[in-house]
């Protein structure tokens, strides 16, 4: 399989797969507090890729961890709890349309602080996309006004971070491989964690709590699946991608999460229908091979 059609492949996997999470964190939350599903989340991937990462950050340098450490903190440690949190007040569909601003965010931080040149029919395309997010929103505030639309504010957060996270491993660590990249994150990640799931008391109630035990189970289909593996697929992405182009998943991602929420009765409209169509029309409009 040539470059062009795996890093296709890797997005569409990468979509599947993230556009799941978000089920899967609704369904965490009925049984665990948003620090437990953020921490546990961590540290179930974490030790994941400890299995067979190791010896990929056994040789790492010292000036490479100084990279991989700002990079763990914003795309391996944060995001997790600030998801988490922002689903205690939205829909799983709603949260994923929040995060479709990855693109634009990673193509704004890349000029200013990477010197990242774009052209004209991608900056094009990353807008539309983000038009159409906009309108998955709006339609998503007229089907549900009673949810908390402040708690976006963790998803913008999180959508920063990685933004940075891309930029940063494109430019700074173009020469480390996937494996050892994602391995080191949740290595800077895995102890903070470990230390904010044992607060929460999450060690002293899971023996005695059949809903815990239970919510366990979309816990680690979230961190194995979800957070373990889907990092090294996205961090080859990056490899042989664009940072646009890589950021670009978020904006297929509520495709698949806005159909588990229907499924899990939550309710779309003609409008989103449109607004998926409109970021399906920007992700081919900024990676269309030119002639």
């Amino acid at each position: 399989m040539n470059g062009y059609y795996k890093k296709w492949g890797y997005l569409g996997l990468l979509s599947l797969v993230w556009g799941s999470s978000f089920i899967l964190i609704k369904k965490a939350l009925v049984g665990l507090t948003a620090l437990q599903v953020g921490g546990l989340r961590v540290v179930v991937a974490a030790l994941t890729l400890f299995l067979f990462g190791l010896p990929a950050i056994r040789s790492l340098s010292w000036s490479d961890w100084k990279w991989l450490v700002l990079a763990g903190l914003l795309s391996s440690f944060f995001p997790p709890f600030l998801f988490a949190l922002a689903q205690t007040e939205l829909d799983s569909g709603v949260t994923s349309i929040f995060n479709s601003t990855v693109p634009l965010m990673t193509t704004l931080v890349g000029i200013i602080l990477f010197g990242l040149t774009i052209t004209k029919r991608q900056l094009l395309g990353v807008f539309i996309g983000l038009l159409g997010t906009v309108a998955l929103i709006m339609a998503g505030m007229e089907l549900r006004p009673d949810q908390n639309y402040g708690y976006a504010v963790y998803i913008l957060l999180s959508a920063l971070g990685y933004a940075l996270n891309i930029n940063i491993i494109k430019t700074k660590l173009p020469h480390l491989g996937p494996l050892a990249i994602t391995t080191a994150s949740f290595a800077v990640a895995i102890i903070p964690a470990l230390l904010l799931v044992g607060y929460s008391g999450f060690f002293g109630q899971i023996l005695h709590d059949s809903q815990m035990q239970s919510a366990l189970w979309y816990v680690l289909a979230l961190a194995i699946l979800g957070t373990a593996i889907a990092n090294i697929f996205f961090n080859r992405l990056i490899k042989i991608a664009s940072p646009v182009f890589a950021a670009s998943v978020t904006y297929l991602i509520p495709l698949v999460a806005v159909l588990w929420g229907v499924w899990d009765g939550e309710t779309i409209n003609a409008y989103q229908l449109v607004g998926a169509l409109i970021i399906l029309f920007g992700v081919w409009l900024v990676h269309k091979k030119r002639r």
